[in-house]
């Protein structure tokens, strides 16, 4: 059979896997803080090909799209979004450094600050724990306040630390399995005091939900050209089996 089903079948393989990263990113469309992936197809020449006229594909994802995404006004006290660019610091499970834009914050049961997967939110001294009893003021610059509750000390206020805001080089991180990013190296970024803080407000995912129909109905138009390509190479060996045949 002609050695065009190989080229083909190598486009048509990556087309699939496109088509994923893109049902991923519509999956994610109203994901808070999401960042859509970007894949993208390189040619790679065919070692050896008696004329260089033939290249596989090769699906090179190229990182992600940073662009922010649209601000949601909530009015609760533990929803808080980035303004520009930016990211919060988590503490894993192995004790690591993760970033995330996912500012929809709650506390846990010892009272500890944590996204809405159960991870903490790092401070400057590490997790930020909030006492009963009290009420969370987190202003523009990461500082988390706690106000009592109780009648005799309504009025004191207590500065319980500052939530770990950095801002790495947007080709320095890598996205996770688990949809956070790390840097590329390990390690831990440092503190940006220029990152700011909105407050009652959270950012949504920056998937153009329309751009992304548009890409998934391309890319089905581009595998099933990689298909009639298949096609063409069974009719043609087929048809030069009989010739071979006749003679």
């Amino acid at each position: 059979m002609d050695r065009l089903i190989y080229t083909a079948m190598t486009g048509a393989k990556h087309i699939l896997e496109q088509q994923a990263t893109v049902s991923h990113n519509l999956a994610n469309a109203s994901t808070t803080g999401f960042r859509a992936q970007i894949d993208a197809f390189r040619a790679v020449p065919v070692q050896g090909a008696a004329l260089p006229t033939r290249a596989f594909v090769v699906d090179a994802t190229t990182g992600s799209d940073f662009t922010p995404g649209p601000l949601q006004h909530t009015g609760r006290e533990l929803d808080v979004a980035l303004q520009g660019e930016g990211w919060f610091a988590v503490q894993l499970a192995d004790g690591s450094e993760a970033y995330t834009r996912h500012g929809s914050l709650q506390l846990s049961e010892n009272g500890v600050l944590q996204t809405q997967s159960g991870l903490p939110v790092l401070g400057d001294g590490g997790p930020i724990t909030v006492p009963p009893e009290s009420t969370i003021e987190i202003a523009r610059d990461g500082t988390v306040s706690a106000v009592p509750t109780t009648s005799a000390d309504k009025n004191a206020v207590n500065e319980l630390g500052r939530i770990r805001l950095v801002n790495p080089a947007p080709d320095s991180l890598v996205r996770g399995d688990d949809g956070l990013f790390r840097l590329k190296g390990g390690g831990e970024a440092e503190v940006d005091a220029n990152v700011a803080l909105i407050g009652g407000a959270l950012e949504g995912s920056n998937v153009n939900v329309v751009d992304a129909m548009v890409n998934m109905i391309s890319l089905a138009r581009q595998f099933e050209m990689h298909m009639k390509l298949v096609q063409n190479a069974e009719t043609n060996a087929n048809k030069a089996a009989q010739l071979l045949a006749l003679s």
